[in-house]
C-alpha cells in the first residue's frame, strides 16, 4: 500500500479502468524485519508459553500490516486498558498481548492465543477510552468464546463434505450447489459471531467501569468514516479495513445501543476522553510519506524522487501498486505507476505494445518532457478512451493513463499538463517532506468546526474529516476549552 511499485511485469489496466472508476483500496506491503512489540508493564496481562507456530503467525501479521508502531504513551494506555478489562471478562485467567500495527487502516483483530492487534488508524478514529475499550472487549470476546476455533471447524467440515461430493460421489454439480450454500452458512455464522462479540464486549466494558455506550459511538464513527471515503489519506479501505471483517450497519449500531441500555443508563461509566487524547497526540496519520505523499492534487514520492500534480477535480489515492485518481463522479480516472524497462526498448513502442487488455493504440509520439525522454499516445477501448504517457528516469519508466468516456480536447490538455508536471524532486524538496500527525488542540472561545478544520492539512473535505475524527454531528458546536483532533505536520 505504500507507494508506487516497481514491477517487472506490465500489469493489465483494463480491469481497473473499466469497472466504475472506483478508488483502489490499499494492498499491504511486507516488512522484512518488523519492529519488536513494545514491552508490556509488569502489571499488564501477558502471554506465557507461546508456541513457535503462534509466534510465526504473529510475525506474519506484523509483516502484513507494516510492523509494530512505536507509540509509548498509546501502548501504555492499551496495556492499562487490557489490565482493567481482563478481570471483567468471562475468562479472567486468559493472558493477552496488545500490539499497535503501523497501518492507517481502521482495523482490530485477535488471535486465539490472546494476541490483540489495533492499528494506529483505529486509534486515530476513536475519541475516548470507552470506545477503545469496546473494541478491545469485542476482540477479547472472540478469544473467550473460541470463535476462531469454531469457524475453523465449520470450514473443515465444509471441505470434508466437498471432497466426498467430488472424490467419492463423483458429483461436481452437487458440490457446486453445496459450496454455494456453505459459503452463505459460514458468512452467517461469522455475522452471528460478530454480534455475539458485540454483546459480550459491551457487558465486559461495563463491568470494567467503562461507558458501555462507547461501542455504539465507535461503530457510528466507523460508518461515517467509510461513507466519507478515503479522501486521499487511505484511512478507510473497502477491502482491508475493520469494516471488511466487522460489518457496521445501522442495525448493528441499534443492537449495540440496546445492549448498552440493558446494563446501564446513559451517562454512567468512565469515558476517559482527556487521557485518551493525550495518549494519541502525535501519532502518525495516513501513509508513511517516504512511500508516497498525497497533498490535495500533488503527489510526492521521496524514495523514487519524483513529484506529480493531477488535473483539477481529481481525488487521489496512493496504493502499493499505483497512484489512482477519480473525477467527475467516476467519469474520469487516472493511474500513475512505475515499471522497469530495458534501455533498448523505445518508449513509443512500449506505448503501442498492448499493455492494456482489449485496447488498441491509435497513435504515439516521441518527445522530451522536463529534459527527460518521453512518449505520448492515444488508445481506444470499447467504452473508454485512454490518454497514455511514459517518461524515462534512469532505469525506470513512469507511465500515466487518463481514461475518459469519449475523446475530449479539454481532457487531453489536462493530461498533457499533468504529464508535464512529473519531474525529479530536488534534495531540499525531499528533506522538506514531513509525515502528517494527529494533533490535539483546545478550542478557544469563538472557535467553530470550520475554524479548527482550517488547521487541517493533507486531506480533502477537511471540515467533514474534522467532524468524523471528533465524533461531531453536522449541527454540533464546539465546547470552549474542550480538546479536539486535527491533522497537521
Amino acid at each position: 500500500m505504500q507507494g508506487i511499485s516497481l514491477q517487472r511485469s506490465l500489469p493489465q489496466l483494463a480491469a481497473i479502468m473499466l469497472t466504475g472508476m472506483a478508488l483502489a483500496s490499499c494492498a499491504v506491503s511486507p516488512v522484512v524485519e518488523p519492529p519488536a512489540v513494545a514491552a508490556v508493564p509488569p502489571a499488564a496481562p501477558r502471554i506465557t508459553g507461546v508456541n513457535q507456530r503462534a509466534e510465526r503467525e504473529h510475525q506474519r501479521l506484523l509483516a502484513a500490516f507494516g510492523g509494530a508502531y512505536q507509540a509509548p504513551a498509546a501502548q501504555r494506555m492499551l496495556d492499562e486498558l487490557a489490565s482493567r478489562l481482563v478481570p471483567a471478562t468471562e475468562r479472567p485467567d486468559q493472558h493477552y498481548r496488545v500490539t499497535i500495527l503501523d497501518s492507517p487502516m481502521v482495523n482490530a483483530f485477535a488471535l486465539p492465543t490472546g494476541n490483540i492487534y489495533v492499528t494506529r488508524g483505529l486509534l486515530a478514529l476513536a475519541n475516548d477510552a470507552s470506545e477503545l475499550a469496546g473494541v478491545m472487549a469485542h476482540e477479547m470476546a472472540h478469544v473467550t468464546a473460541s470463535h476462531a476455533t469454531a469457524r475453523d471447524e465449520l470450514e473443515k467440515q465444509t471441505d470434508l463434505i466437498s471432497r466426498v461430493n467430488v472424490q467419492v460421489l463423483k458429483d461436481p454439480t452437487r458440490d457446486e450447489a453445496f459450496r454455494a450454500s456453505a459459503q452463505g452458512t459460514i458468512a452467517g455464522f461469522s455475522r452471528e459471531q460478530e454480534l455475539e462479540a458485540d454483546r459480550i464486549g459491551i457487558r465486559t466494558s461495563a463491568r470494567a467501569g467503562y461507558d458501555p455506550y462507547g461501542s455504539a459511538r465507535f461503530l457510528e464513527a466507523l460508518d461515517r468514516n467509510v461513507r466519507l471515503g478515503r479522501s486521499g489519506s487511505a484511512q478507510s479501505s473497502a477491502t482491508a479495513s475493520f469494516m471488511a471483517t466487522h460489518p457496521s450497519t445501522p442495525q448493528r449500531i441499534a443492537l449495540a445501543l440496546r445492549s448498552a441500555r440493558e446494563v446501564s443508563a446513559p451517562g454512567m461509566g468512565d469515558k476517559g476522553r482527556r487521557a485518551y487524547l493525550e495518549a494519541i497526540d502525535g501519532i502518525r496519520w495516513g501513509e508513511d510519506p517516504q512511500n508516497g505523499d498525497v497533498r490535495g492534487r500533488v503527489f510526492r514520492h521521496p524514495r523514487l524522487g519524483i513529484t506529480f500534480t493531477a488535473p483539477e477535480g481529481f481525488a487521489l489515492d496512493n496504493s502499493f501498486q499505483a497512484l489512482m485518481g477519480v473525477a467527475r463522479n467516476g467519469e474520469l480516472a487516472l493511474r500513475l505507476d512505475a515499471v522497469e524497462l530495458p534501455p533498448s526498448e523505445q518508449l513509443d513502442a512500449f506505448l503501442s505494445s498492448g499493455w492494456i487488455d482489449g485496447v488498441s493504440t491509435e497513435s504515439t509520439t516521441l518527445t522530451t518532457i522536463n529534459g527527460l525522454p518521453a512518449a505520448t499516445g492515444v488508445a481506444r477501448g470499447k467504452e473508454w478512451v485512454f490518454y497514455l504517457g511514459a517518461i524515462r528516469i534512469d532505469n525506470t519508466v513512469f507511465r500515466l493513463v487518463v481514461a475518459t468516456r469519449q475523446r475530449d480536447t479539454a481532457v487531453e490538455q489536462d493530461f498533457q499538463t499533468a504529464l508535464g508536471s512529473l519531474r525529479r524532486m530536488t534534495p531540499a524538496e525531499i528533506r522538506a517532506i514531513k509525515p502528517l500527525r494527529i494533533r490535539i488542540v483546545a478550542a478557544a472561545a469563538g472557535d467553530t468546526p470550520e475554524t479548527l478544520a482550517q488547521r487541517m492539512i493533507g486531506v480533502s473535505q477537511p471540515l467533514e474529516r474534522f467532524r468524523v475524527l471528533n465524533g461531531l454531528r453536522p449541527d454540533e458546536a464546539l465546547v470552549p476549552g474542550e480538546r479536539y483532533k486535527v491533522i497537521s505536520e
